[in-house]
């Protein structure tokens, strides 16, 4: 496999439940080499989405993982492993011996359990019972779980939920490393800053449909066009009207300052002066991942 080959491909998955449509023709695709971050607020339907993609849940559309359904593969977990929340063992199990147990159903040789202790960094905590496991630790236990049959794809649904800042770095640099190695990696959370530094591409979900889906860089440039520029300024009416004028569009915040849209610092500025109304200060507010997705939910919210 190359890198940017597509590993994994979805198409249409819906989803109804209590004859309320939760997912309406969903599609992705997953591609070696890269982390897919997979956004949208609570509710949005990541989750039920990805549990379509796994055969967890019956609905309608179709999924291929390296162009086979995934139940027609005799060992699923040497093609994807899955992280959905948990470890689903027993508290007193020792984690050694817990992941033995995963690694016999799935015919993997007990070595490998050792392999993916030290691959998540927890060689030391082999010992230890479930019951004892913090939240970070218990999450690198579910990833070393998914890793067992060394799978090319690997699915995480909100794993950033609840680590602490140390926990959440380790986990981000430890899924860019998986990437680099080949492999596919979708990464659902509703933490936008998040996927802001961890994702190449991008699938925008909300209320269960995609309303975007493109590589990080070019979704970052469109919400360059969503800017604000905060200013403070003497005569807020009549650089409003300039603005207006010119496409942008000025809302008052206090009695100096305001907020603008539309424009940018320096085409604000170069108006001003122009104009000759005067400038005390001026602050361009860099365009992240929320800022788009805040913009396309507005609108998705005003279509409904």
């Amino acid at each position: 496999m190359n890198k940017g080959d597509v590993l994994v491909e979805a198409r249409d998955l819906t989803y109804s439940f209590a004859a309320k449509r939760v997912l309406d023709s969903v599609c992705l695709e997953l591609r070696a080499g890269e982390v897919t971050g997979f956004v949208g607020a609570n509710g949005a339907g990541k989750t039920t989405s990805i549990r379509l993609l796994l055969g967890l849940l019956r609905g309608e559309g179709r999924t291929r993982f390296l162009g086979r359904p995934l139940h027609s593969w005799r060992a699923p977990g040497t093609v994807v492993g899955a992280v959905l929340g948990g470890i689903a063992g027993h508290p007193q199990h020792r984690v050694h011996a817990h992941l033995r147990m995963v690694a016999a159903g799935s015919a993997v040789s007990d070595t490998r359990v050792d392999e993916v202790l030290n691959t998540v960094g927890l060689g030391e905590a082999a010992r230890l019972r479930l019951s004892e496991l913090s939240l970070g630790m218990a999450q690198r236990v579910g990833i070393a779980q998914a890793l067992l049959g060394d799978p090319p794809v690997l699915i995480l649904d909100e794993p950033a939920n609840g680590l602490d800042p140390h926990s959440i770095r380790w986990l981000r640099d430890f899924l860019r490393t998986q990437a680099d190695q080949g492999r596919a990696v979708l990464v659902s959370s509703h933490l936008l800053g998040e996927m802001e530094q961890l994702a190449d591409r991008v699938i925008v979900l909300t209320r269960g449909r995609v309303v975007a889906a493109a590589p990080m860089t070019e979704l970052l440039e469109r919400a360059a066009g969503i800017r604000t520029v905060r200013l403070e300024a003497p005569d807020l009416p009549t650089l409003a009207g300039i603005i207006a004028e010119h496409g942008g569009h000025l809302t008052p915040a206090t009695k100096d300052e305001a907020l603008v849209t539309g424009l940018d610092r320096v085409q604000i500025g170069t108006l001003a002066l122009k104009a000759g109304v005067p400038l005390y200060g001026m602050r361009e507010d860099t365009p992240s991942l929320e800022d788009f997705y805040l913009s396309i939910a507005e609108e998705e919210f005003k279509i409904s």
